[in-house]
């Protein structure tokens, strides 16, 4: 990117279906473990049984005081503010930890009002409504006091506030499933502009209703509709026999911050954030654009100095529906000609499901680990490609070295993003 300051990455926490935190994952990842199983209790009522891809034995103080390194004081205030919250606060709480540790400002911190809180997300919390609902319907008084607190998605950015005492700048936005990458572009912004000196982005956790499920499956776009076989071979992005996503539990951090200010702090830095792009198709619908992604991916890389025979991976978007997966190899081939044959190309969605308004981030740390470990994770289920003359990643991890990557994140109602990291000179070393 040109003007402003250079923005890196210091820090990330993720938490999902296969691992608890970024370390974890990357070895997941690498080892092209899947998370995608039947949810339990699904089935009832004569629907089909629910592929998902759930955090299993999820506990939140347990998580809380797995982060040995931070104070325990902050450790404390963490189980005090969030042990109730709902399942989506209670995981953004968990990665922003993750994050602030392994940035390094636990022992070297900013001051509050120079740290800002970008949550991805709208309508996290359907499932939570869902269960207080009854309590209402029974016995309105005794709904529970902090509902009105608790519905909001700002209450994700509250609570973070709250836990890291941060004071500068915060707001959640929203992109549909492009919603992670519309995080770290206006996190991004907010550093560059000089707004803070470091910004968490939070790709929060998307807790689907039996409704809002319900829903996806009437639109075509849930694989699972012909039974619940073989559930982790079911998610099958750019394969012939794709049949939709499979929707994933998950949260994920990004700790943005100015190359000075990581410079002075002697802070970890993972990558730079070399270029992104925003567009919409004016489209209200669900169906994709291949012109839309084109200019966005072609967007990005323009906006990082790049021509497109540089990008060495593409961590695409990459759901396994059946238009949104063949739109994306269309705009790939618009945007890297010749080139296409290569890029590397994987989706992240074939091991851990589609985290939805999470995506973006939990994609952008799987780049990120990606980079700095030197591999491509495998494309889970990819028997027939769907593109001969694409570069995708087969059933084994492969040595890679990236020197820049692009992270596609593409949403329901015209949303197109993309983002470039590039490799820092000295990347940064597994952190605790």
């Amino acid at each position: 990117m040109t003007g402003g300051h250079e923005v890196v990455v210091t820090g990330t926490g993720v938490l999902c279906a296969t691992a608890a935190d970024t370390d974890a994952f990357a070895d997941a990842l690498r080892a092209g473990r899947s998370g995608i199983g039947v949810r339990p209790g699904s089935g009832v009522d004569g629907l089909s049984p629910r592929l998902a891809a759930d955090l299993s034995g999820f506990d939140f103080r347990t998580a809380v005081a797995a982060r040995s390194g931070l104070s325990e004081p902050l450790r404390r205030l963490a189980v005090r503010v969030a042990g109730r919250a709902p399942l989506p606060v209670q995981a953004a709480v968990v990665v922003a930890l993750e994050g602030w540790q392994r940035a390094g400002l636990h022992h070297v911190p900013l001051p509050a009002e120079r740290i800002g809180v970008v949550v991805a997300g709208h309508n996290l919390g359907g499932r939570y409504a869902d269960e207080v609902r009854p309590r209402y319907a029974t016995s309105p008084v005794h709904l529970p006091a902090r509902y009105p607190l608790q519905f909001m998605d700002t209450d994700h950015v509250a609570t973070v506030s709250h836990v890291l005492g941060v004071t500068g700048e915060g707001y959640t936005v929203g992109g549909a499933s492009a919603s992670g990458n519309v995080a770290i572009i206006n996190g991004a912004r907010l550093v560059s502009a000089g707004s803070v000196d470091a910004c968490l982005v939070l790709g929060a956790l998307t807790d689907l209703s039996a409704m809002e499920l319900q829903g996806f499956y009437n639109l075509g776009a849930m694989a699972g509709t012909g039974g619940a076989d073989a559930p982790g071979e079911r998610c099958r992005p750019f394969d012939a026999d794709r049949e939709g996503f499979v929707p994933g539990q998950g949260a994920a951090c990004v700790v943005l911050e100015s190359a000075g200010s990581a410079a002075r702090r002697a802070a970890p830095v993972w990558a730079r954030v070399a270029g992104y792009a925003l567009r919409l198709d004016a489209n209200s619908l669900a169906d994709p654009s291949a012109a839309g992604e084109t200019a966005a991916m072609a967007g990005a890389v323009r906006s990082a100095g790049l021509t497109p025979e540089r990008v060495g991976y593409v961590n695409a978007h990459g759901t396994g529906s059946a238009a949104g997966d063949a739109v994306e190899v269309e705009a790939l081939r618009a945007v890297f000609g010749g080139a296409v044959t290569g890029v590397w190309v994987n989706s992240t969605k074939g091991l851990i499901g589609h985290t939805l308004c999470a995506a973006g981030v939990v994609e952008a740390v799987a780049t990120l680990v990606q980079m700095r470990d030197g591999f491509v994770h495998p494309n889970a289920n990819l028997r027939r490609p769907i593109a001969a003359d694409c570069r995708f990643v087969g059933d084994r991890a492969q040595p890679a070295g990236i020197e820049f990557a692009l992270s596609n994140g593409f949403g329901f109602g015209g949303f197109n993003t993309s983002v470039v990291f590039a490799r820092p000179a000295v990347p940064s070393r597994r952190q605790p």
